[in-house]
């Protein structure tokens, strides 16, 4: 038996204007976790999509179990026993957890017809094997990012794998689901299964790793034990240099009242209900809470996209109501959403056709033409401004890193000159570098006299970067945290007081 199950050699790859892998070298050992790291751009994602047939290599060998194989699709790597957990979800929401989970290998009864009795019952046990208590036929558009997450996962045991890449598996689980994805993978290491994982959060990669390979603007750098490393060897050695701090200081000064949410409850019974807050213009209000929280749905609602039975809002002193988008975009509210993939970014089009798209209006010429000169030139001064890394404004977004996409989403909206920015999870997903640069963004911004509602799922996140905090806990708010009491465990209390009355602090 050779001592790796899996040896990549000389990988590369290109795309237009881009050479996304230059010579890279992957090895991994059999039942073991090796993760591999890097900032967004790095190539982590192409190199795993290279393993799983999803791109075709320019350049280089794969060796799996001492033999050389070629991978045609995923379909042929499944085949051969390599499983993927990509970054960006692909579900199919209107159909069932079970036909997400054996999409294109349904199991028949003869040729045509699906087997769904012997899908069910599969589908029933390797939920059971990821802690997921679902029905098998319950549609999966009905299931939070997280629990689709967690059904991505099954998908990715289900098939028996030998090899399972895991590119940033916990970017939408709660601790607790982390927990129990950790308890998953040290039951595939005892059955011999190899882990490839991808992830940007430090104590993940020191907890469950043996290996780290890391990588830095598409080249291979190094492969250490994990145990030999720690968070700033780790941060040195992705982004070439040393990060001295994590957040950009607070220049911000939070003025007067700009945003007045009153007694806000949705339609639905289920969601949010009797919200109450406020927002100080150039204030960074940070949004905390658990899965189940309804800190998406408040937002969504806030913006339009979600309706609401009572309550009011008031902006800059003139209550309003938000039936619509063009509600709140006319009321300089702008949403950057939480998945990014799903409903943020239009893949297929151009970076200067995102930026572009929410403020076209500006650009009409006697509401017939498009003046394309004026566009290029909104598009050239913010991909100079945000620092976005793209060949070019006409390259599909859908080529950049997670965290030049977002920068982005940024630009559409800064485009349209809002004054009250709501980021759902902004860094999800994205490198320690980047994430900075997104922090710093927000902190200029509200220097800059701009209102920024940040959610986040991690509370460091949040203390760095928030001036207050808002809590939320199963439909409500349940209090605020600043000063002092921006503190984790305060957050945490306030995050699960599933019994008690809200509390409202102007």
């Amino acid at each position: 038996m050779p001592e790796y199950i899996l040896e990549m050699k000389g990988i590369c790859k290109s795309f237009p204007g881009v050479k996304a892998l230059d010579n890279v070298s992957f090895k991994l050992r059999e039942g073991s976790v090796h993760a591999l790291m890097g900032e967004n751009g790095a190539g982590k994602s192409t190199l795993m999509k290279c393993l799983f047939g999803v791109y075709a290599m320019d350049k280089g060998e794969i060796w799996y179990k001492g033999e050389r194989i070629k991978i045609i699709n995923p379909f042929d790597a499944l085949r051969k026993g390599v499983a993927m957990v990509h970054q960006e979800l692909q579900p199919i929401p209107e159909r069932s957890i079970a036909e997400n989970i054996f999409c294109g290998r349904y199991p028949t009864l003869f040729p045509g017809i699906v087997n769904h009795a012997k899908m069910n019952a599969e589908t029933a046990s390797v939920l059971r094997k990821v802690g997921l208590d679902y029905e098998p036929t319950r549609r999966l558009g009905t299931l939070s990012v997280s629990q689709m997450q967690l059904v991505e996962i099954a998908r990715a045991v289900s098939v028996g794998a030998k090899i399972v890449i895991m590119d940033e598996p916990t970017s939408s689980l709660t601790s607790g689901e982390v927990s129990k994805l950790f308890e998953i993978i040290s039951q595939l290491k005892a059955e011999g299964v190899a882990i490839i994982y991808i992830s940007h959060r430090m104590d993940e990669i020191l907890r469950i790793s043996d290996e780290v390979t890391i990588m830095r603007d598409g080249q291979y750098i190094g492969t250490w034990p994990a145990k030999e490393l720690t968070t700033d060897l780790i941060i040195t050695r992705m982004v070439g240099r040393q990060l001295t701090n994590l957040y950009p200081e607070k220049e911000n000064t939070p003025g007067e009242t700009i945003l007045q949410v009153e007694n806000y409850t949705s339609i639905n019974p289920k969601s949010f209900r009797n919200i109450t807050f406020s927002l100080r213009k150039g204030e960074i209000l940070g949004v905390s809470g658990l899965v189940g929280a309804q800190r998406t749905e408040l937002m969504e609602g806030l913006f339009g996209l979600r309706a609401s039975v009572s309550g009011f809002i008031t902006y800059k002193g003139r209550k309003f109501k938000c039936g619509r988008p063009k509600d709140a975009i006319s009321h300089g509210i702008a949403l950057l959403t939480e998945d990014r993939r799903q409903t943020g970014i239009f893949g297929v089009l151009s970076v200067s056709d995102n930026v572009s798209v929410a403020s076209l209006n500006k650009y009409q010429k006697l509401k017939l033409f498009i003046e394309q000169k004026r566009i290029n030139e909104l598009v050239e001064e913010n991909v100079k401004k945000l620092s976005i890394k793209t060949p070019g404004i006409k390259t599909l977004i859908q080529s950049l890193s997670g965290g030049n996409q977002q920068k982005v989403i940024i630009s559409r909206w800064l485009a349209n000159d809002p004054d009250i920015f709501i980021m759902d999870e902004p860094t999800r997903g994205i490198d320690v570098g980047a994430k900075y640069e997104i922090y710093s963004i927000i902190a200029d911004l509200a220097k800059q006299g701009k209102s920024i509602i940040f959610i986040s799922s991690e509370m460091q996140e949040l203390i760095g970067v928030a001036d207050r905090i808002m809590v939320m806990c199963d439909g409500r708010v349940t209090g605020f945290a600043e000063g002092g009491d921006m503190n984790e465990e305060y957050i945490m209390e306030l995050a699960t007081r599933f019994e008690t009355e809200s509390e409202h602090y102007a």
